[in-house]
């Protein structure tokens, strides 16, 4: 083969790469392709999701699992395949690439396939859901988080505070509660708590209250406690919050700011 032809075969081969990448990133907003593929992935996710759903397994869901499996392994391996060009041109894209964040998630989106093989594997279904984060990427909710994130770690000294503060006022309540409560409810003959983690999940539901009700406090030790939760627990819902809001609503005007200037 003459080097023309070679030349004319990779040049060919880079420009059907070039669109692969723009077709799976989404380049362009615009493209019907482009959105029909983020939609097809949707559903391929939502389809992998459906065995979840069900408390019985049904001979059409190995299908669905296989065809989803399918479909993650094509889509992993076209991100691999058009590592580079998606990267800058980087040679080392495709040795970097397994080891970045998403691809790592898409490979354990895989990991299910071995329910095909092995049904008392059913666990690693539950790795599919971490493919929901493509979803993000797709609407666009990603570029939010981001932001988010960012808030909640400008943000860290307070809320690590706030959260030490609520888990030892948990221990301390739970502690308490779990002494002076008798184990069996003299009113309705019924037990109370359980084990410790029983009055952990009772002060955790009170401080956020939430208070679903099905334990209570009988004495009025534990009920005073039950009153100092409730009122506690507005303050350590409502501190987060409004630091949350405030940092929000600063980055938001910073970004207003220089999109203005522009």
């Amino acid at each position: 083969m003459c080097p023309i032809s070679l030349v004319r075969k990779k040049s060919f081969s880079n420009m059907n790469r070039q669109k692969i990448a723009n077709i799976i990133d989404r380049q362009s907003h615009t493209d019907w392709i482009c959105t029909a593929y983020d939609w097809f992935m949707v559903l391929a996710i939502l389809v992998s999701l459906l065995p979840l759903m069900f408390m019985k397994s049904h001979k059409a869901f190995w299908y669905t699992e296989l065809g989803s499996t399918l479909v993650f392994i094509i889509d992993y391996l076209l991100r691999w395949g058009t590592a580079d060009i998606r990267n800058n041109n980087r040679k080392t894209a495709f040795l970097t690439y397994p080891f970045s964040f998403m691809a790592i998630i898409d490979l354990l989106s895989i990991l299910p396939a071995v329910t095909l093989l092995n049904p008392a594997l059913k666990l690693f279904r539950f790795v599919r859901l971490l493919r929901l984060t493509r979803v993000l990427k797709i609407f666009g909710i990603s570029s939010k988080m981001r932001l988010f994130l960012s808030i909640l770690y400008k943000e860290r000294q307070v809320l690590s505070s706030v959260l030490v503060l609520a888990l030892i006022y948990i221990f301390v309540t739970a502690l308490i509660l779990f002494n002076v409560e008798p184990h069996v409810n003299p009113y309705t003959h019924q037990h109370t708590f359980h084990s410790f983690f029983d009055a952990l999940y009772w002060a955790t539901v009170t401080l956020t209250t939430v208070g679903y009700g099905d334990m209570c406090p009988v004495t009025d030790v534990g009920r005073f406690v039950s009153m100092l939760s409730s009122l506690f627990g507005v303050a350590v819902i409502a501190l987060p919050s409004g630091v949350i809001t405030a940092r929000y609503l600063d980055e938001l005007r910073k970004w207003r700011g220089r999109h203005s200037e522009v």
